[in-house]
């Protein structure tokens, strides 16, 4: 992010935020509500487009790029409020992550020519194969909208990953989840960072997690980074404790 600014009208959402993320790291955006972090996270993946500033993703600017053409560069995104089609089953819902990393086309696939059967059967056996990693085998079939809340949460997750992005963010991965699931969160999220060698940056207001998962700490309050480093130095960093408690430390 590079002195990255959002203005709705004359609403500043964002101002002038800039900082990295370390390769192969879990980094955490936090912040009071109308912070600016949803619009940060809307930056990256492309649903807004910044009114100044720029956003680097392997040394080269992503602003030229639609929404639609995010994914396919490596940057994977989870929801604050589930984006998942709900009428169709948990391997359907993979399935369509993989769309991206396909050649299909309209006549290929109306066709059932041999390449584009050959292709389907190759996402049908990666989305099964991502299922297994986040044990979700027992619902594969079911429908997604019939599901408790904290296992759609893992199906997101899960299609997110068919993407094989590099860059994975997550929008508030622990909001609904009682403290147990929380806990399976955190370890799931370590697993799949090394696992998978990606690079995570999360917007979460769970702050036992964020502090217990995260190498990295980026603190905004009214759009404006406010700290950064790591989750003890932000923790106790007297802008952040203010931004929170409104008072000084």
């Amino acid at each position: 992010m590079r002195d990255v600014a959002v203005r709705f009208g004359g609403i500043v959402a964002l101002s002038g935020v800039s900082f990295d993320l370390p390769s192969q790291q879990i980094n955490a955006l936090i912040g009071p509500n109308g912070a600016g972090k949803t619009t940060l996270f809307n930056c990256l993946s492309r649903l807004y487009t910044p009114t100044s500033g720029d956003i680097l993703f392997e040394g080269q600017s992503i602003l030229s790029r639609p929404a639609h053409r995010i994914a396919e560069i490596g940057i994977g995104r989870t929801f604050q409020n589930l984006a998942l089609f709900q009428n169709l089953s948990v391997l359907d819902n993979v399935r369509i992550g993989s769309h991206c990393r396909t050649r299909g086309d309209y006549i290929s696939d109306s066709l059932a020519l041999p390449w584009s059967r050959s292709t389907e059967k190759e996402i049908d056996h990666k989305a099964r194969q991502i299922i297994r990693y986040l044990d979700l085998q027992s619902v594969m079939h079911r429908r997604v909208g019939d599901l408790p809340f904290g296992t759609q949460k893992r199906v997101e997750m899960a299609r997110a990953l068919a993407a094989d992005p590099k860059l994975l963010l997550l929008d508030e991965p622990a909001a609904g989840l009682n403290h147990g699931e929380v806990d399976e969160l955190g370890d799931l999220i370590k697993h799949v960072r090394d696992d998978r060698k990606l690079t995570v940056l999360l917007v979460e207001h769970h702050m036992s997690l964020v502090m217990s998962i995260s190498d990295t700490v980026v603190a905004l309050n009214f759009g404006r980074k406010i700290a950064e480093g790591t989750p003890a130095e932000v923790q106790n960093n007297p802008d952040v404790i203010a931004a929170y408690l409104g008072t000084d430390q």
